[in-house]
């Protein structure tokens, strides 16, 4: 392609570990999404650009930038649906729902996400354990196909594209809309408490028995050394009845905080931080009347943790684990750790629930996430971790690991090579490509 006929810069993954000088159109129009995807022959589309993998950009390829479809294009109070079109955020959806008291509780913990990021990705929330994945608030899909043209999705239309769709990475065309159904939320405020626990196999116990009866509850624990491994805090949020602070909006667009250019997360770093937040944490009682937007998005005004790591980012690790193999593959985990002594700034362990189907990253299973800094040391643990996840039958997730291989994808998801099958049926020429859909060879 003629660059001088594009815009191009540079565009990032949200870890930092994958750049690409991209070349972009921005459509307003219905018509120029039809027009600027027939202008070469490979595409993707892209949003906020909050992935953490490349998604939805890749190497000189022309990403379609849909940040101005952000309309609210239907809402019905009454049946408590919602059509919006994909490049609206997460941020600016909930200032409006809210008002009405509705929202849809499987958001992910960052605000500034397009909803059609979230849908291509099948984004879940601290509230996995009682609602799913967002799969579960999507009603029908509205895409843009460069073969096939405009194409609705639901469950009762095309469904097979539908399902390739949600989760699909956005290989199966531009998200252009999406409707939701709406769940209620009269009160906006939260009940947040904690329980002390020594280890992972105690925090698994105590969010299986009360998963149920929690809006949000996960965890927060310690890897800075293997005598501290597993210690924490879990964190309960449930709906304040009695709140009397009012909804106040969530901002809508990201301060910018300028990256350190070294990576200041080292070992002793990471254990006088832990020190420090359990010490906070011991020493703050429960709390009532917390805002929304404190409780479902705690990064928002605390990005210095992702600044901290400097020019080279993070890798993050979530995984999906069968709750009878928690215990043994951690036991390997440890010997692993031993051994190759992996710097690891954050752990946390909640429940998922779900349809384990196709690239979604949900199942009825425990859900681990572990964030690394991006050094040689790590990476070479992270291939050994692989090695396990493959032997336990572990679940990867793939839109948040960036180094994830191909072969480990295609061991640990049995439907990986039927996604691509069904992908090549619907796109035989494959037209929407991406970074992470080259490494994958989606």
């Amino acid at each position: 392609m003629k660059s001088k006929n594009y815009k191009k810069k540079i565009f990032k993954s949200f870890d930092k570990s994958y750049s690409a000088e991209v070349f972009f159109k921005k459509p307003d129009k219905y018509r120029e999404i039809e027009k600027f995807s027939k202008l070469t022959d490979i595409i993707i589309t892209s949003g906020s650009n909050f992935s953490y993998a490349p998604a939805g950009f890749g190497e000189r390829k022309l990403s379609l930038d849909l940040k101005r479809f952000n309309r609210i294009l239907d809402f019905n109070y009454q049946e408590k649906e919602i059509t919006v079109e994909a490049g609206l955020k997460i941020s600016e959806f909930l200032n409006f729902t809210l008002k009405h008291d509705l929202w849809i509780p499987q958001l992910p913990g960052y605000p500034y996400i397009s909803l059609g990021g979230a849908v291509a990705s099948n984004v879940h929330g601290k509230s996995c354990s009682t609602h799913g994945t967002i799969r579960n608030a999507i009603k029908k899909i509205l895409i843009f196909h460069k073969t096939h043209g405009w194409i609705n999705l639901s469950n009762n239309e095309n469904k097979e594209i539908f399902d390739l769709t949600i989760g699909g990475l956005g290989l199966t065309g531009t998200i252009v809309s999406i409707t939701f159904k709406l769940s209620e939320l009269k009160e906006k405020n939260f009940i947040t408490t904690k329980e002390k626990v020594n280890s992972l196999s105690e925090c698994m116990n105590y969010i299986n028995k009360n998963s149920l009866n929690n809006e949000f509850i996960y965890s927060w624990n310690r890897a800075d050394s293997l005598k501290n491994f597993g210690k924490g805090f879990i964190f309960r949020n449930t709906i304040d009845i009695n709140s009397s602070k009012k909804f106040n909006n969530i901002d809508t667009y990201k301060k910018k905080i300028n990256l350190i250019p070294l990576n200041a997360w080292n070992k002793f770093t990471i254990k006088m931080a832990n020190i420090f937040f359990g010490l906070i944490q011991n020493w703050k009682a429960d709390r009532s009347n917390e805002e929304f937007k404190t409780v479902l998005f705690p990064f928002v005004s605390n990005e210095s943790y992702f600044n901290l790591f400097g020019y080279k980012g993070f890798i993050e690790s979530q995984l999906m684990i069968a709750q009878n193999k928690l215990n043994e593959f951690i036991e390997e985990f440890k010997v692993l750790y031993k051994l190759h002594q992996p710097t690891i700034t954050l752990m946390s362990l909640k429940n998922i629930k779900g349809e384990h189907r196709y690239l979604r990253f949900e199942d009825n299973k425990i859900c681990l996430t572990f964030d690394f800094t991006n050094d040689k040391r790590n990476l070479i643990f992270l291939d050994e971790l692989d090695k396990l996840c493959m032997k336990y039958k572990v679940i990867p997730s793939i839109i948040k690991d960036s180094r994830l291989p191909k072969e480990v994808m295609d061991k640990c998801y049995l439907e990986a090579d039927k996604f691509r099958k069904d992908l090549r049926k619907f796109d035989k020429n494959r037209l929407y490509q991406s970074r992470l859909s080259d490494r994958l060879e989606l």
